[in-house]
């Protein structure tokens, strides 16, 4: 009885949680898609701290994002032999086209010690690029 308790409360929350996930046809919706290994969150929209969240929902107009990209840079990028380098970059991006019901991703990963970031459509365009901020070790 209590396994069976224990599924249809977990079904029911797994449910709400879709309801609460539903994308506003009235906003643009950004998710976050991070290189093999790497973790990425927004930190910032228009100057908002968000605390790398995994998505955003914009209204359709200009925005500034800002994302925190944590990679690791390969051993022999570093020179030092077995070991790697972790470290934590923030990517800043502009861009003045979101459109209403329309969904983006934010394409994020590094070449050695270098970050990246790329904002796509649903079709895979690249609409904005990205400029590196400040970037440290962990």
């Amino acid at each position: 009885m209590r396994p069976m308790l224990l599924f249809c409360l977990l079904l029911t929350l797994s449910g709400c949680a879709q309801l609460w996930l539903r994308h506003d046809p009235n906003m643009a919706w950004v998710d976050l898609q991070p290189g093999k290994g790497q973790q990425l969150g927004f930190a910032q929209v228009d100057g908002h701290d968000l605390g790398d969240a995994d998505y955003v929902q914009l209204s359709p107009e200009h925005h500034q994002l800002q994302v925190r990209l944590h990679f690791e840079v390969a051993a022999d990028n570093v020179g030092t032999p077995g070991q790697v380098l972790p470290r934590t970059c923030l990517l800043h991006l502009e861009y003045a086209g979101f459109s209403a019901g329309q969904r983006y991703w934010l394409v994020a990963g590094s070449r050695g010690f270098r970050p990246w970031a790329k904002l796509r459509d649903a079709q895979g365009n690249t609409l904005a690029k990205a400029r590196e901020g400040r970037c440290g070790a962990v």
